[in-house]
């Protein structure tokens, strides 16, 4: 991976993370001074709190991959210590996954006469859910490498005893 792409990755990251503070920050704002419609249209104060915990979910995940992209650019990506930070990564997208879900319900009884947004709503957290399952096919693949860098690194020694 070229310095530069390790560059625009982390400034992404970076942008996006700062953005979900400055969400979190908006949200805790807006709990405190408790800003609700007045027609109490919205559950707004467990949807705030729901993307509280989203936020935190995503910022997780972009720790995760600023770790795992320090680890590719040193060249110890295939160890067992990307292992921790790919399983967390699956883990916070489980948890955004069920976090979705959940807004689905809050969302669900506003939309009685149109229940196909709920529909749609669930659709997206299956494909949030289909994510996590990449990612844990990706962990697989990963598991086949680091045993073929250590099977590798076993013949080398091997062979390094016979010359």
């Amino acid at each position: 991976m070229g310095k530069l792409a390790v560059r625009a990755l982390r400034a992404v990251l970076a942008v996006v993370f700062a953005g979900t503070v400055f969400v979190q920050a908006s949200m805790t704002w807006a709990l405190i001074s408790g800003n609700d419609p007045e027609d109490g249209s919205l559950p707004l104060t467990p949807l705030r709190v729901i993307v509280l915990l989203g936020m935190v979910s995503a910022q997780v995940v972009l720790v995760c991959v600023w770790r795992l992209v320090t680890m590719v650019r040193r060249g110890t990506v295939f160890s067992h210590a990307a292992f921790r930070y790919v399983d967390v990564v699956t883990g916070a997208i489980v948890a955004a996954s069920l976090l979705w879900f959940a807004v689905t319900a809050v969302n669900a009884p506003g939309q009685r006469d149109d229940p196909g947004v709920t529909l749609i709503m669930g659709g997206i957290g299956l494909a949030i859910l289909a994510v996590a399952l990449i990612v844990f096919v990706l962990r697989t693949l990963l598991a086949q490498a680091v045993a073929r860098d250590v099977e590798a690194a076993q013949l080398q020694a091997e062979l390094d005893e016979v010359i």
